[in-house]
């Protein structure tokens, strides 16, 4: 065994810099080996004193190591004799096939999720880096973390079982109660906190909604240009999404009724259109709530920012005046907080709550206890409520040094003005290639994204989507100059 062991010793590489324990990677690196075929069924192991020398650890790392090994079952010790290599692993180890070297292709994908593969692109990584003009991403440098992490410790510091053990499937009765009393004073939704219930993200809302009442081949009404990480959730579904287009009222309703009038649902972002910023009008919603009566059919209400309106009062959301039980509004706080809280919430019709309180009690596990405990104590002590107070007046300093600053840009680029949230879109003239142009930005340090990427199907129009909400006035008018002079801009 010397020769081996001298060749198995001089291959293991230790990296002291790493977070990792040098015993755990002592241990991974053997396990590799034996997973391999590096060693055989039956050989010995160097003693723990030869492999702690050899590799520059302590016997006692040594012997961690060898011990989790004995533990597995890969590797038996005989008292006087030594430690040698398991019988075990022969059955452990599937049998290569003639001709291959043991890699293999990727398992088969389920019917849905194959399906969905050719229906949509995956999306790059959501925006983290507080830059010109990065959507999607709050201002994080306003949260007041200081109130934060002291409601937050309280939590931390409360009772074990509260804190470490299984919280209610259906979401922290405190949160479910304090979202409801928010949503009656500033979005005109009336409703019980038996109608609230608390999920990891409004992404997770919509995957919900979609297992719960979509199957394959549904017919799905969907903003043209719209959401993507909701488009992307419900086509997993093997639902058909229908692209319907949207104007300065919102989605366009008789466009719905004449391509698809049997649909299943509809999905929309009333509050502020997604990505073109549009509120849809009454008209709008009212004719929208009599189709969808009249399809028999479901509406995702996404509210993912109506919060942040600075222009003038907002209308009341969708679900308000919603009198048919067909509209299941999705809020979050990724926006109304910060992104990595991971939170989110699904208002649903009174005939709704048993369908999602079984949900949510067979097979659905919500955000951490102590998290959805402090949002709740963070809202009851009027922390919230400043907070939004505060995020409205300094969206609206942003958005007025982006609409100054974007007076400098060149007839091939106009920045459309918005009345809320924290984004905006720029058309484009006809003859600029917007991911031409997204791509210079990115290459000078100026995150854009083109408006194909919110579209279903091919829109005529051509333009970028800019956020304004995590930039300070002096970055966005940086960001504003390096377009200026961008060569697929004419600068």
């Amino acid at each position: 065994m010397k020769q081996e062991a001298g060749a198995l010793l001089s291959s293991i590489q230790l990296d002291r810099g790493s977070h990792k324990n040098i015993s755990v990677q002592l241990y991974m690196a053997l396990r590799d080996m034996l997973l391999s075929g590096g060693l055989r069924p039956g050989d010995r192991l160097p003693a723990t004193r030869t492999l702690a020398r050899e590799t520059g650890v302590s016997r006692t790392t040594a012997i961690d190591a060898i011990d989790r090994l004995i533990a597995e079952g890969m590797v038996t010790s005989r008292v006087g004799a030594g430690t040698f290599v398991s019988d075990t692993l022969v059955a452990r180890q599937p049998p290569v096939a003639p001709g291959t070297t043991g890699t293999q292709s990727a398992p088969r994908l389920s019917y849905t999720v194959s399906h969905a593969s050719s229906s949509y692109a995956p999306r790059a990584r959501l925006p983290h880096n507080p830059q010109a003009f990065v959507s999607g991403l709050p201002a994080l440098d306003a949260f007041p973390m200081a109130s934060w992490a002291r409601i937050s410790a309280r939590h931390l510091r409360g009772h074990r079982t509260e804190v470490m053990g299984y919280g209610p499937p259906q979401g922290h009765a405190g949160l479910r109660a304090a979202i409801t009393a928010h949503l009656a004073a500033a979005r005109g939704i009336q409703c019980r906190p038996e109608q609230v219930f608390i999920t990891a993200g409004a992404q997770h809302a919509f995957a919900l909604i979609g297992q719960l009442f979509l199957n394959a081949g549904d017919k799905v009404w969907f903003e043209n240009p719209g959401a993507k990480g909701a488009r992307n959730a419900l086509i997993a579904t093997g639902a058909e999404l229908v692209p319907i287009g949207v104007d300065e009222d919102g989605l366009n309703v008789v466009q719905g009724i004449e391509t698809a009038p049997y649909f299943r649902m509809a999905f929309v972002t009333p509050s502020h259109q997604q990505p073109l910023g549009h509120i849809m009008s009454l008209r709008r919603r009212l004719d929208l709530l009599q189709a969808a009566h009249e399809a028999k059919a479901l509406i995702v209400e996404d509210d993912y920012d109506g919060e942040f309106h600075f222009a003038s009062r907002p209308q009341p959301a969708l679900q308000s005046i919603d009198t048919d039980g067909r509209v299941i509004y999705v809020g979050t706080f990724s926006k109304t907080l910060f992104p990595a809280l991971r939170l989110g919430f699904v208002v649903v019709p009174e005939r709704m709550i048993d369908i999602f309180d079984t949900a949510f009690a067979s097979w659905v596990s919500g955000p951490a206890t102590a998290v959805q405990a402090t949002v709740s104590d963070f809202m009851d002590e009027g922390y919230f409520a400043t907070h939004i107070r505060l995020m409205r007046r300094l969206y609206k300093v942003r958005y007025e040094a982006l609409m100054t600053a974007a007076q400098a840009l060149p007839d091939t680029i106009k920045v459309q003005p918005t009345t809320s949230g924290f984004h905006t879109w720029a058309q484009l003239h006809s003859n600029v290639d917007e991911v031409t142009a997204a791509a210079q930005a990115r290459d000078q340090g100026v995150i854009v994204v083109p408006l194909a990427q919110y579209c279903l199907a091919p829109l005529a129009q051509k333009g970028l989507v800019l956020g304004f909400g995590s930039s300070q006035p002096d970055d966005i008018a940086k960001g504003i100059e390096i377009l200026r002079t961008l060569p697929a801009l004419g600068g």
